[in-house]
């Protein structure tokens, strides 16, 4: 084994891109950059307070790397796809990132006008607070209803329809200057396996993915795509030497598919390698980390455990130092990363002593938050509208059952603002709890009509309290809202309403009753018109793609007539979506 010079260590370093705890520099972040010269780092949720904490921040890293002597500024990358997805944006700190729609919200708006607005807008935000790196545009084709972790975070599953919305996601990112990155490919749409927690398996051949899951990403490499982030799902028909690889991992996806065929010159870089789709492979995230590096990829992401960040690198000085991974081939690659970052990082002039503008900060804050209510109240979509049903009427009174919250997939929320309490075993639980953004929506009908909020959890309906169910029964306008509640895991909550409605404590022929689809959009687009029992038929559906408090708040001015709500679901549905104008309120 040789010893490795200090300027191959810095090379290496530049490979891969790590995240950390807290809102101010730490030591570990300090440590990573100044004695592994670390090149990149993503910022997580959890590191943002507002957007001038962020902006101060990133001069401090910034100023860190030149201190340390790295030849560029860092990439500094973060998830802000929006929607659901929105590390910058906060439900906490109105100071942080505008909240704008996720992904399928905004194909619901049939605009990619829109689209390239609001992510410009977005962008906007992300450079004044010294990003300049994005994983973003969701370019996977939802074909699998039951995908746990992607969903609402994809246009659709028509890839043309997803390639025209990414390519105006990425428009409007570059326009900000910031440096766009699609992902997961080649595609994590076909699954229903999560790979944050266990790897999907693909049975894809090539010549299906070139007809579906690639149409997006190679319209995005023709337009010059900055770079692209490579998924935890391994293709057995694609990697046939390798059929249990990750694509992260797989020289045939990564090299021969992404680089060679499709021909992508940018920088390619992966999913978090603490995913546990790799984590839980032989060797950890230190072997997986050599793996993707040796396979093609330009920098290797890990967002959580300082130990395994250094283990990573160190893993990749040693297989350097034994020619097991080639350091022309890094060489090379880091070529790309420096490319990337001469026209997004810019030079360090561009990036320190270079204080925030809170005026202009400010000015655009506002605007922007005008685009996102104008924005969000194009994306509920009305699917079914008995005439009876809506608008609702501010006489009288409200009751609004939203379902237990619970974490969806870690992408989403990690369980965070989900009360917990600890279990018999020592484990954490989920009590009931509305969430935030449901409390937002009571809060929202509340100033319309005076509401009671009911979480509900599975079980038998009848297990309301009387209380509860008095109200219900007194109550003139019902809203009844879904999240997830499709297939196994979430059918419970569509049969919750029957249950009421079969008992009699909701009844639709007295009361204005409105189901509304709060995420995937399949729980209500599965269900008949006209089913045989006839309990939904005097029931109003919507659908607002997402569960974040201006997507609510633009439903109950929908539910109450106060706008026109042009949403289509941009994914198959058996009902015909109805365009509703609103009537006269009572």
């Amino acid at each position: 084994m040789t010893e490795l010079t200090e300027q191959v260590r810095r090379e290496i370093g530049q490979h891969f891109v790590f995240g950390f705890h807290g809102h101010d520099v730490s030591e570990d972040i300090r440590t990573l950059i100044a004695e592994y010269y670390l090149g990149n780092v993503i910022l997580m949720k959890r590191n943002v307070q507002s957007i001038a904490q962020v902006n101060a921040l990133v001069c401090q890293l910034q100023q860190l790397a030149k201190d340390a002597g790295h030849a560029r500024p860092l990439m500094i990358g973060i998830d802000q796809e929006n929607g659901l997805v929105s590390a910058l944006s906060s439900s906490v700190h109105s100071d942080a990132g505008t909240q704008f729609p996720g992904a399928m919200a905004l194909a619901a708006t049939g605009s990619t006008e829109i689209a390239e607005q609001v992510s410009a807008a977005s962008g906007k935000e992300m450079r004044m607070a010294g990003i300049n790196w994005v994983y973003s545009p969701v370019a996977d084709v939802n074909s699998d209803a039951r995908n746990p972790v992607i969903g609402v975070r994809s246009f659709g599953d028509d890839p043309n329809e997803v390639a025209r919305y990414v390519q105006a996601v990425s428009h409007g990112l570059s326009s900000a200057g910031i440096a766009p990155s699609a992902k997961h490919f080649p595609g994590h749409g076909n699954t229903h396996v999560d790979s944050h927690l266990s790897l999907p398996v693909i049975n894809t051949t090539k010549a299906d993915l070139y007809t579906a899951e690639l149409v997006p990403f190679a319209t995005l490499i023709q337009s010059g795509i900055a770079s692209i982030m490579t998924g935890h799902m391994a293709l057995p028909l694609i990697d046939t030497a390798h059929p249990d690889t990750p694509a992260s991992l797989s020289a045939a996806v990564t090299t021969d598919l992404l680089r060679r065929e499709l021909r992508f010159e940018g920088v390619i870089v992966t999913d978090c390698l603490e995913m546990e789709a790799v984590a839980q492979r032989a060797g950890g995230v230190p072997a997986a980390a050599v793996q993707a590096l040796a396979a093609g990829a330009d920098v290797v992401m890990a967002c959580h455990r300082f130990d395994r960040h250094v283990a990573s690198i160190r893993a990749a000085w040693a297989a350097v130092s034994r020619g097991e991974l080639s350091l022309d081939a890094l060489t090379q690659s880091g070529r790309r990363v420096a490319a990337l970052k001469d026209a997004w990082a810019g030079t360090w002039a561009d990036v320190l002593n270079r204080p925030l503008d809170l005026g202009a900060l400010a000015t655009a804050k506002d605007a922007h938050a005008r685009l996102s209510t104008a924005a969000y109240a194009s994306t509920t979509a009305v699917l079914r509208a008995p005439a009876e049903a809506l608008p609702l009427r501010t006489a009288g009174t409200a009751v609004l059952f939203s379902p237990r919250v619970e974490s969806i997939n870690p992408a989403v929320d990690d369980a965070a603002g989900v009360a917990r309490v600890v279990g018999p075993d020592g484990r954490p639980v989920v009590r009931n709890t509305a969430g935030p953004a449901y409390e937002a929506f009571a809060a929202a009908l509340a100033r319309r009509v005076p509401t009671h909020h009911v979480v509900y959890a599975p079980g038998d309906a009848e297990s309301l309290t009387v209380g509860d169910r008095e109200r219900v029964r007194a109550a003139s306008e019902v809203v009844f809202t879904v999240r997830n509640g499709f297939g196994e895991k979430g059918g419970w909550q569509v049969e919750y309403l029957r249950e009421l409605l079969r008992s009699g404590v909701v009844d639709a022929s007295r009361q204005r009753v409105a189901l509304v689809s709060t995420c995937a959009p399949y729980d209500v687009l599965s269900l008949s018109g006209t089913e045989p029992d006839g309990l939904l038929a005097h029931v109003a559906q919507l659908a607002t793609f997402e569960f974040t408090i201006p997507a609510l708040a633009a439903c109950a001015a929908a539910l109450f007539g106060e706008n026109v709500p042009g949403g289509r679901p941009p994914v198959p549905s058996d009902l015909h979506v109805l365009v509703f104008s609103p009537g006269v309120r009572e």
